[in-house]
């Protein structure tokens, strides 16, 4: 399933970036998400960065055909190449359960505020509810970046 997502700010593209490298905002992201228990890793490299989240969220509000797939609770480890400020290679997995995304992360200035797209595939091989899942792994993704979204609002506000 394709997925594409965009988030808004009101700041240059070097501020979203700077602010995308801290840890502080991306644990402050974790803890609006409802995590149970997170861990976050910043590693410069080079003119980029390497970024991983770890975070456990509670399955609550997942249809009950899924939770028979996922359990009570969800890790979910995401891991941003960035090569520079204009973009990142995105993974994220659910180890031990069926499913990944693949994708890219980019950054683009324009009047005045910085977008910042999120595109990439989703995929779950498990036949006959594999297309049901994909869908709901996109919708949980879109309400995590939704989230960070807010939060960075308030983080480039301050």
């Amino acid at each position: 399933m394709k997925f594409n997502h965009e988030i808004r700010y009101a700041a240059g593209a070097d501020d979203v970036y700077a602010m995308l490298g801290e840890q502080a905002f991306r644990e402050q992201v974790c803890e609006a998400s409802g995590t149970l228990a997170h861990t976050v890793q910043v590693t410069p490299s080079g003119t980029g960065m390497n970024v991983v989240v770890d975070r456990t969220m509670p399955a609550d509000g997942i249809p009950s055909f899924a939770t028979k797939f996922v359990g009570d609770k969800i890790q979910v480890v995401q891991n941003e190449t960035w090569a520079g400020p204009s973009g990142a290679n995105l993974e994220v997995n659910i180890p031990g359960k069926p499913g990944h995304f693949k994708g890219k992360i980019t950054l683009a200035e324009r009047d005045g505020e910085t977008v910042e797209t999120v595109t990439g595939d989703i995929k779950v091989s498990i036949p006959l509810v594999g297309g049901k899942l994909e869908s709901l792994i996109g919708d949980l993704l879109a309400s995590a970046l939704r989230t960070e979204g807010k939060v960075g609002a308030r983080w480039l506000g301050r």
